[in-house]
């Protein structure tokens, strides 16, 4: 197995993605799978996955296992996005600009709001009868 280059974490949500970066030609796995595989048809979350490579210029020069658990498909995908920009920023420290004016290095804090009691959800409430 190569050298690993460098692991970086990303969340989102409740998802939380553990990468690990290697020299190599642009294999992406998640999970034992590969990224188009493991995301399914979406395809637009393929490509927000891979954006930071894009932007960068390194599409195809790294290898990248990761591990992704928690939250749903697409917070994972974020978290993934997130990890692979703070990869690329520890790998190559001139690229951080770049990834900071695209809004890579960000990471989005919103949670769910909890359950209050009394309420149905965390804000709407039961109907109001009248009579």
């Amino acid at each position: 197995m190569p050298e690993m280059l460098t692991s970086t974490v990303g969340r989102r949500k409740t998802a939380v993605a553990r990468i690990r970066v290697y020299a190599g030609s642009g294999i992406f796995k998640v999970n034992g799978r590969m990224l188009a595989e493991y995301l399914g048809k979406r395809l637009h979350l393929v490509m927000s996955v891979f954006a930071p490579l894009e932007v960068t210029g390194n599409m195809g020069k790294y290898d990248v296992t990761a591990r992704a658990g928690g939250g749903g498909v697409s917070a994972q995908a974020q978290a993934l996005q997130l990890a692979m920009a703070r990869a690329l920023a520890a790998l190559a420290p001139d690229v951080k600009k770049t990834l900071r004016t695209h809004g890579f290095l960000t990471r989005d804090a919103r949670e769910v709001e909890r359950k209050k009691y009394g309420l149905v959800k965390a804000r709407k409430r039961y109907q109001y009868s009248k009579r």
